[in-house]
């Protein structure tokens, strides 16, 4: 017997780290939320590895947070490491990386949602959808409550149809012995959506007091402070190190021995696993050519003594896994607290959405994180605000908001998969992004702040502060574009001594600084600003400066880009009736049914060729429609 739970203007489906900063998002914008999640006490949980951050992820923790999310404010809070990678490497791919006190993120994040005005948090289990003539009214829950709304986002992680997997055993189950959801996903079916079943994976936990830390090698945490968030003033001083040490050939040799054990091997586990992301046991079939494996052992909080051994996920036996744990060094005492398991899922299949990540099937429904088949809290969070961002908007009568590949790693992420779709768990790599030196950690502030106070998900008093920043960069840019730096015997001496070569005759400081072995520091050391110049306003003067022919190589890119998706292409093309395109392309086309040119141009099996084709037919209008689109 149902009963009416109430009407709101969105509801969110979950609230992990996809769900929360939809939740968020919708609420900030004016929107009256209802979060459903199965256990209140695993909101924003981390089943695997207990970390926020890295290369191109942590760029988009700070895009979460450059737009008004969460993600960023809550690991500043509860981090226990903070290390910024890649530091000798160009600004493109430097990326913040934070080790997380677990439990202390989900309460530090259960407490904002408590506390977010427009934001009910409350715990249920979703059943089935409610939809009417294609469009999706709201929801229906375990105990028979309805909920209604305009606007509803699914963000169920790996627990649709969740099974755990560790040796021979089998059993249904969500991440971490929580209780899967099954009727979702056998309704979702019903409805048509094509779902697919993709696994993952996370290693086995163990005792720190029973390690012995000697014969491994400390990695601490950066003695520069620094943060996530542009909001964050106070920083987290004690931080806890983490540990490095290696597998052995005795670890290698009982996982050979016990091959015929795994799950992934017997036949056992049917889904796909993370390429980038793979268990002990396919390192070791993939690469037998090498002697050892890196394994990190991270602490999971400040008030437990579990350790997380990362780069040893695995689904074999119990036994297998303390023996194995056993041969590596530091752990031949070990006490396991956790078996390590493997977990399969149903997924959706990416491209039944569209930028906006509402499904192309219901309307007004939306998804987002895992269940759209990507891997990691960031991939899940980015997706997370943008749809909760999409259908506030759609809920309040207002235009979708679509961030391109230029834009931000978010953009580049969603892109990838509704255009192109995903046949295994979607990791972001700044690889994936082709125009990544716009997309820096050091400038998400300065690409999306804006959006994000348009959206009402930034204060003013952040504006403004965001507004000076952006003003004191092009005033000290400007100045240094126009100071002159004469080659005095003070100026020589300094190219002297970081090895240039002498100043024949005046410079432009702006010139001086694109010298390889110059900072904006020397800078300031010879020629400085009438007032003080922050570190970050800094910073940026000299990324701007230093790229600057980069940059503007990438920006007459992006607006070749631009034109390709300016040509907005009709929903209602038949395809099949546009002469000389190939098969696979006339599938590709129909399956995704691009918005634009330039969609159609990154779709997976649509060549140059192809395009060509299709922008003759739309420049002479010949495009044959279907009517039933």
């Amino acid at each position: 017997m149902s009963y009416e739970g109430g009407h709101y203007d969105v509801i969110v489906i979950g609230a992990g780290h996809a769900g929360v900063e939809a939740g968020l998002a919708a609420a900030r914008m004016g929107a009256k939320t209802l979060m459903l999640t199965l256990n209140l006490d695993m909101v924003a949980f981390m089943p695997c590895n207990p970390s926020i951050g890295g290369p191109a992820k942590g760029i988009v923790v700070r895009e979460i947070d450059a737009l008004g999310g969460e993600m960023a404010k809550t690991i500043d809070k509860t981090y226990i490491q903070m290390r910024m990678l890649n530091t000798r490497k160009g600004p493109a791919v430097r990326a913040l990386r934070a080790q997380a006190d677990k439990f202390s993120y989900q309460h530090e994040m259960k407490k904002t949602l408590e506390n977010e005005p427009n934001l009910t948090l409350r715990q249920g289990m979703v059943e089935e959808l409610l939809i009417e003539d294609g469009e999706c009214k709201g929801v229906l829950t375990q105990t028979g409550a309805t909920y209604t709304a305009s606007s509803t986002v699914i963000t169920t992680g790996t627990f649709l149809r969740g099974e755990i997997i560790l040796g021979s055993l089998k059993y249904s189950s969500g991440p971490n012995n929580q209780q899967p959801s099954i009727k979702l996903s056998e309704h979702l079916e019903r409805l048509g959506f094509d779902l697919v079943r993709f696994k993952t994976g996370t290693p086995p936990r163990v005792n720190g007091h029973t390690i012995d830390y000697s014969k491994t090698e400390e990695q601490p945490g950066d003695e520069e402070l620094r943060a996530f968030s542009y909001d964050t003033v106070d920083f987290i001083t004690n931080q806890i190190p983490c540990w490095l040490t290696y597998t052995s050939e005795r670890t290698h040799q009982i996982i050979d021995e016990n091959l015929h054990l795994s799950p992934m091997y017997s036949g056992m586990i049917k889904g796909t696993g993370p390429r980038y992301c793979p268990s002990i046991e396919d390192k070791i079939v993939r690469f037998n050519d090498k002697p050892r494996h890196q394994i990190f052992l991270e602490p999971e909080g400040r008030n437990t003594n579990e350790v997380y051994v990362q780069g040893l996920s695995t689904s074999l036996p119990e036994h297998v896994q303390r023996d194995m744990l056993k041969t590596i060094g530091g752990l031949e005492n070990v006490e396991m607290m956790r078996p390590g398991y493997a977990i399969e899922y149903d997924a959706i299949v990416p491209t039944q959405l569209w930028p906006t990540l509402e499904t192309k099937k219901i309307a007004c429904l939306f998804t987002a994180g895992q269940i759209n088949g990507t891997s990691g809290y960031e991939e899940a969070a980015g997706q997370g605000i943008m749809a909760g961002i999409n259908a506030g908007r759609k809920a309040l009568g207002r235009d979708p908001v679509i961030l391109d590949r230029a834009q931000a790693y978010i953009g580049v992420l969603i892109d990838d998969l509704v255009t192109k779709g995903t046949n295994e768990p979607y990791r972001l790599l700044t690889s994936r992004a082709e125009y990544r030196l716009l997309l820096r950690h050091d400038n998400a502030d300065l690409r999306l702040t804006e959006l994000g106070y348009e959206l009402g998900m930034i204060s003013d008093e952040r504006y403004e502060g965001f507004t000076q920043k952006r003003e004191a960069v092009e005033r000290e840019k400007k100045r240094l574009y126009q100071r002159i730096l004469k080659p005095t015997e003070e100026l020589q001496e300094l190219v002297q001594t970081l090895g240039g070569s002498p100043l024949k005759d005046g410079v432009r400081a702006s010139d001086f600084l694109k010298r390889p072995e110059v900072h904006y520091a020397h800078i300031e050391a010879v020629a400085p600003a009438e007032e003080p110049v922050l570190a970050d306003v800094a910073e940026q003067v000299e990324i701007q400066i230093k790229y600057e022919g980069y940059i503007e190589k990438s920006m007459q890119q992006v607006e070749k880009m631009k034109k390709m998706d300016l040509k907005k292409v009709p929903l209602d093309i038949d395809y099949a009736a546009i002469k000389g395109l190939a098969n696979e392309a006339k599938q590709k086309l129909q399956e995704v049914r691009p918005l634009s040119v330039g969609q159609a141009s990154r779709i997976s099996g649509v060549n140059p060729a192809d395009v060509s084709i299709l922008l003759v037919y739309l420049e002479q209008g010949r495009i044959a429609k279907v009517s039933n689109q």
